[in-house]
């Protein structure tokens, strides 16, 4: 492929002076001709260089490729011509103030007043950090009525505003309001202390420890120049498909619940605590927590506990297909799965889902398989992908990936696991350099893009959750669908509420 930008590689740590500063015409034109002819893009974000605002793209084909410009106050929206930027212009628009003009769906992100203190290009009529006033679309007419859902739930959800325009029972547009649990994270990551970079990182989703930790070790690994040995990148590739395992069981047992059938709901509830257990009984804590850390781990995988896991997993993988079987040859739980919540892989495409809700509707991306991390290199990654789009294939992608999890782990602690403890927290990163990296977390692809300054300090952190993608799919899904439907779509998608925050 011709394009000005510079081809790199997952986890490569660039000299910025070798990243090409293109005017923002040639960035603009690059980047949508990437997209255009199939490609994706995984970060587009703004930066304070001083007293210059740049732009900065990462984007995907089969390589990945980067650029960057000096931002102007206002530029023809790439959103006009490629929906994938659709988000990454409005979350800019926010941060910083710059107007993508004819962008079709311009509306806050997180609420937060932006970082330059510029007069915000959304009216100005919102408090820092409280959700405010919000010009929700609106549909007209005699038989039309809206629902409000939110942003307080029953029980332990998070913070979230869902707005349906309806005629009857059909949903004719979902509104997804977001932002309530934003805390800072990114600009946190910029002023702590090295050692607090782990703490905030397996922080920033709950449910994502490992994907996130693996992402900003990875990151750091490259801007030291210090890599993990094989036993380290063994033990991490275990982690995330241990976090994979009890995410995709727990979403299994949620969907069975939704459609009322409680022996599958409550035998995947308790399996899901098993798996959990094993992740305790690598790390300490059931969400791995503490033992990701740049340039290795905190926790080796001793003889005991490889042959421990081994037999857990050998003793919970005949419960864990018995239990699959029992809810995937119910006839009952096939009729409401089915043809539920369709999008269709020319929307998935458009809105640039990742993870198992674009492989449901035929888009096989895998990080793990197509820019492989860790351990992942060495091992056969399916594409896992299906083409209905809909609740049963979301529930079928996370069916056959819990089986290849397993497969997986059993593979890996097979022979002796050794590595070398790592304990120290500080270190010193490389001055002027970029590097993004990628990893495949249970709910797809998660990136950390990190920029240093000419002292070796962190000038910009930009992460990004796959339920950044992902949350327009689920309003997508409900275009046309009876309003009843929306739980069981909710349960299909299992977004973070916290992970698109920051």
């Amino acid at each position: 492929m011709m394009t000005a930008f510079l081809n790199i590689s997952n986890g490569e740590a660039i000299d910025r002076k070798k990243i090409p500063h293109l005017p923002f015409a040639d960035f603009s034109e690059n980047a949508l001709e990437i997209v255009k002819k199939g490609g994706k893009p995984v970060q587009l974000f703004a930066y304070q260089d001083g007293p210059a605002l740049k732009f900065m793209a990462v984007l995907r084909t089969d390589k990945l490729w980067v650029a960057g410009c000096d931002a102007p106050e206002s530029y023809p929206s790439l959103t006009q011509t490629c929906e994938p930027f659709h988000m990454f212009e409005r979350e800019m628009a926010e941060q910083f103030g710059v107007q993508p003009v004819g962008h079709p769906w311009l509306k806050m992100v997180r609420y937060h007043a932006n970082y330059r203190k510029v007069k915000d290009v959304f009216g100005n009529h919102y408090k820092e950090d409280i959700p405010g006033h919000y010009d929700y679309y609106q549909v007209e007419g005699n038989e039309i009525h809206e629902v409000a859902v939110g942003p307080v739930h029953a029980g332990v959800i998070e913070p979230g505003h869902f707005r349906f325009n309806c005629i009857g029972e059909k949903v004719l547009h979902l509104e997804i309001q977001l932002g309530y649990q934003h805390r800072g994270i990114e600009n946190l990551l910029c002023t702590v202390k090295a050692k607090r970079l782990p703490i905030l990182a397996e922080n920033i989703a709950g449910d994502t420890t490992i994907g996130h930790s693996l992402c900003m070790a990875e990151a750091v690994e490259a801007l030291t120049r210090v890599q993990p040995d094989k036993g380290a990148k063994i033990i991490r590739t275990i982690a995330l498909e241990l976090e994979r395992l009890a995410n995709h069981i727990g979403d299994l047992g949620a969907l069975s619940g939704d459609v009322a059938f409680l022996p599958p709901a409550n035998y995947f509830g308790r399996l899901r605590g098993d798996f959990l257990n094993l992740a305790l009984l690598i790390s300490g804590n059931r969400f791995g927590k503490g033992l990701v850390r740049p340039g290795g781990v905190r926790f080796d995988l001793s003889d005991d506990v490889r042959k421990t896991l081994g037999e857990r997993l050998k003793e919970l993988k005949p419960q864990v297909t018995h239990v699959l079987e029992l809810l995937f040859l119910a006839s009952t739980v096939r009729d409401r799965f089915e043809d539920c919540g369709r999008v269709s892989k020319m929307d998935a495409d458009h809105l640039g889902l990742v993870g198992p809700a674009g492989r449901a509707s035929g888009l096989a991306y895998d990080v793990r398989r197509c820019f492989p991390t860790e351990y992942f290199g060495e091992i056969g990654i399916p594409e896992n992908k299906k083409f209905t789009g809909d609740v049963y294939a979301r529930a079928r992608v996370r069916y056959d990936e819990v089986l290849q999890s397993m497969s997986i782990i059993q593979s890996l602690i097979g022979q002796p696991v050794e590595t070398r403890i790592v304990n120290a927290s500080d270190f010193n990163l490389a001055p002027f350099s970029f590097v993004v990296t990628l990893n495949e977390a249970w709910r797809g692809e998660v990136s950390h893009a990190v920029l240093t300054g000419n002292d070796g300090k962190i000038l910009r952190y930009k992460v990004k959750d796959p339920s950044f993608h992902n949350w327009n799919g689920l309003a997508m899904a409900l275009r046309n669908t009876g309003i009843s439907d929306f739980p069981l779509n909710n349960k299909s998608f299992n977004l973070s509420y916290c992970g698109f925050d920051l």
